[in-house]
């Protein structure tokens, strides 16, 4: 994919590595870059929603795409749906062609925002039962469960693991809900199961701006979109906490 030419006070996306190895941030009025990083926006699509889409979005395209191999007509479980990579699987999931999106969460008005983006149904997650919240997914297919597409791991996965149909696949993201998942060795090998790990670390400058340029397209036809709000950079401590406390809506600092 070949670069951007940039100009001046043009608008773009760019990701940084703070947090993932050193090197500056993006938490700031300036900041340093590297120009193959950078991807032109569309007119269409505001900056907020474009910084909220980011990297969450691609994380949950490139979940769906290049790690689940999702196929036209598949049944796709997404965990954790209240979160930004989980509410851009929902609706990346039928943009892609999936057959059946289930949209599952502990959060009740996430559940109901997820079936306003598409999902065909959700699961409620709470509990600390496997084989209640086990149940709970396999009542709410229809079929066999092709791919789960996982940002939160612990309790969630190990429930959904088991209603995978032969050779699902379940991508892991994330690991909110626990560092730990128990999987049962015959199930795993009679089904002949794929657990694959995901990380946008692994991404090239040119994979990240392609997912999300395609993102991007969709967000600037109304088809994907994700939950918002924008906060000053003054008050970016408190904006870290509130984030920290509640993923459900993204926080993007305005300088």
């Amino acid at each position: 994919m070949e670069a951007d030419i940039l100009v001046p006070r043009q608008r773009i996306w760019f990701s940084c590595d703070a947090g993932i190895k050193p090197g500056d941030g993006s938490m700031a009025l300036y900041c340093v870059i590297d120009e193959s990083s950078a991807l032109v926006l569309p007119d269409q699509v505001d900056d907020d929603l474009a910084a909220a889409l980011g990297l969450s979005a691609i994380a949950a395209w490139m979940a769906l795409t290049w790690r689940g191999h999702l196929q036209p007509g598949e049944q796709v479980l997404v965990l954790g749906a209240s979160g930004a990579v989980g509410q851009v699987a929902v609706q990346a999931a039928k943009l892609l062609g999936a057959g059946r999106v289930i949209a599952a969460s502990r959060d009740e008005a996430a559940r109901a925002r997820a079936l306003s983006l598409g999902a065909d149904a959700v699961v409620d997650l709470t509990g600390d039962d496997v084989d209640e919240i086990s149940r709970r997914i396999a009542t709410a297919c229809e079929g066999p469960l092709h791919l789960v597409i996982d940002p939160v791991w612990g309790l969630p996965a190990e429930a959904a693991a088991r209603v995978l149909a032969t050779e699902g696949r379940l991508v892991n993201i994330g690991s909110v809900a626990g560092p730990t998942v128990r999987f049962e060795s015959a199930i795993l090998r009679s089904r002949l199961h794929a657990i694959l790990g995901y990380t946008n670390n692994a991404l090239t400058h040119e994979q990240k701006a392609e997912a999300l340029t395609e993102i991007l397209t969709h967000a600037a036809a109304g088809r994907c979109t994700v939950e918002r709000e924008t906060v000053p950079l003054a008050r970016a401590a408190e904006a870290w906490e509130r984030q920290a406390a509640c993923a459900r809506r993204k926080l993007i600092l305005v300088p």
